[in-house]
């Protein structure tokens, strides 16, 4: 299988190439020529198999040059006990009313980016084998919280490999900033950005298309690679939660082959949910794809709209990883739903850039109308969520998945869709310590780490490991720059 450019569909690359560039030169996102579909009877004879046992039979249908045995070795160790707290790696959860929880966050840094970046490390040392690349990567991460921490993890202290990751200044919850700025590692970095989000992932894809920038580090032994999502190595172990989660609801019962499913997504960047559409033209039996938003909506507003416009105010929220007005991922959506018409995509992606805005055409909209429904919550009510979860089934949920169930309750009270339907849970409650109290009614929140033990005693629910940790931690990185000093700071990581 070949990979192509989203804006020029005859640059084709291999898998292994995908993976080490991350992007395309010209820019686009790498995205499968085709899809391969599930085998018939693919869903039966997942069903009992272990987690990464069907992680290796879903990325061996899309990486041609890497061997089972390979894949093998890598998701036994990605997924090991030594770096997830559950035996199921990725539980589902009945909360009653055909409603199931997917919980993503039971890995070293408690959050669903885990589930790709304990892997991508594994796929992208390989890939430079393969390609004899004897450079050094320097892989850049902006993150919006969760992403910045798992990429540290999966790629601490591998060899050939550096890692640098942007974060908003003021733009993560204290815990995730603790959790990146204490990160132990000989090859690790981190800087926060005095910005948003976006201001941070668009110094990211600046400093990709910067040929003068990319020939210093060729001179120092340096290539320039991808953790988030844009390198198709981030996404593709995505893809397999999802069809895990039904085969699950098969081997307990809870569905019959061949029956669908919804599933409802928290997303900013586009990438969770674009993994379980992926999932879906494989063969796997999803019917709506619930996109779920805080109060930045843009993507609520393209999906009912069509139209994809982030000159509006931009919000900082109590679900901060998806405080995001550009949604890299839906590039690939468009690319998919255009049947490859690359030059239609980068039309709509140059409109984006220059005028903050695009419009798509009207058979293209009622694909993504067919498809894909949009909602958004606001901060009380993410708050309200939160509180009654807790009180009516005494399970704790993180904003982000708070944001998810409010937007649910809705589709279904309008709709009256009662398709059994997952919930994806993106973090553990503890990486938001203080937004959960304050959700549960707690007057006096208590400052630095030690929230971690209040919330804790407050539910009677012990911290995840790598949480609790954190009040033994030292600070190794401080400090912050302009968004226009990201490829000076790039430079100065390699002293």
């Amino acid at each position: 299988m070949h990979y192509v450019s989203t804006r020029n569909d005859t640059f084709t690359c291999s898998a292994s190439e995908a993976i080490i560039k991350g992007l395309a030169p010209d820019g686009g996102l790498l995205a499968p020529e085709v899809f391969p579909r599930l085998p018939h009877n693919g869903l039966e004879t997942m069903r009992d198999m272990s987690y990464q046992q069907r992680a290796v039979y879903i990325m061996n249908l899309f990486l041609e040059g890497f061997t089972v045995a390979e894949l093998t070795r890598f998701t036994r160790e990605a997924y090991g006990s030594d770096h997830f707290d559950h035996p199921s790696i990725a539980p589902l959860v009945p909360l009653g009313d055909g409603v199931f929880c997917l919980e993503l966050w039971h890995g070293p840094t408690c959050a669903f980016k885990d589930m790709a970046l304990q892997m991508l490390p594994y796929l992208l040392t390989a890939s430079l084998t393969k390609n004899r690349e004897n450079k050094t990567a320097l892989i850049l991460v902006a993150t919006s919280g969760d992403t910045g921490k798992a990429a540290l993890e999966g790629f601490r202290d591998v060899p050939r490999t550096n890692i640098l990751v942007f974060y908003p200044q003021n733009g993560v919850s204290a815990i995730q900033e603790l959790q990146m700025v204490t990160q132990m590692g000989k090859n690790v970095a981190v800087c926060a950005v005095e910005g948003n989000f976006d201001d941070a992932q668009s110094g990211v894809k600046r400093i990709f298309s910067s040929a003068t920038l990319r020939e210093k580090l060729t001179e120092q032994g340096f290539f320039l690679s991808s953790a988030n999502s844009i390198n198709w190595g981030r996404l593709l172990p995505q893809i397999v939660y999802y069809i895990s989660a039904y085969c699950d609801l098969l081997r307990e019962g809870k569905i019959s082959a061949g029956n669908k499913i919804n599933v409802c997504v928290p997303t900013g960047n586009f990438g969770n949910i674009l993994s379980a559409y992926y999932a879906k033209r494989m063969g796997l039996p999803i019917d709506r794809l619930i996109c779920a938003s805080n109060e930045n909506n843009v993507l609520t507003d393209f999906i009912q709209t069509g139209i994809y416009d982030r000159n509006r105010p931009f919000h900082n929220t109590i679900s901060p990883s998806m405080d995001i007005l550009v949604s890299s991922n839906l590039e690939r959506l468009l690319f998919a739903l255009a049947r490859g018409r690359a030059p239609e995509v980068r039309a709509y992606m140059e409109s984006l850039a220059e005028t903050g805005r695009y419009q798509v055409r009207p058979e293209l909209f009622k694909e993504i109308e067919t498809q894909f429904c949009g909602g958004y919550c606001n901060d009380k009510n993410t708050r309200l969520v939160i509180r009654q979860v807790w009180e009516s089934a005494r399970y704790l949920i993180d904003p982000h998945t708070a944001v998810a169930f409010n937007v649910l309750a809705r589709y279904r009270a309008e709709t009256g869709d009662r398709t059994p339907t997952v919930v994806v849970s993106t973090a553990s409650p503890f990486k938001f310590c203080d937004s959960v109290l304050e959700a549960l009614g707690e007057q006096n929140i208590t400052k630095g780490v030690e929230v971690i033990d209040q919330l804790s005693q407050h539910t009677g629910i012990p911290a995840p490991a790598p949480l609790a940790a954190l009040k033994n931690s030292t600070v190794r990185f401080k400090g912050s720059i302009a968004k226009e000093d990201m490829a000076e700071a790039v430079l100065k990581s390699l002293l």
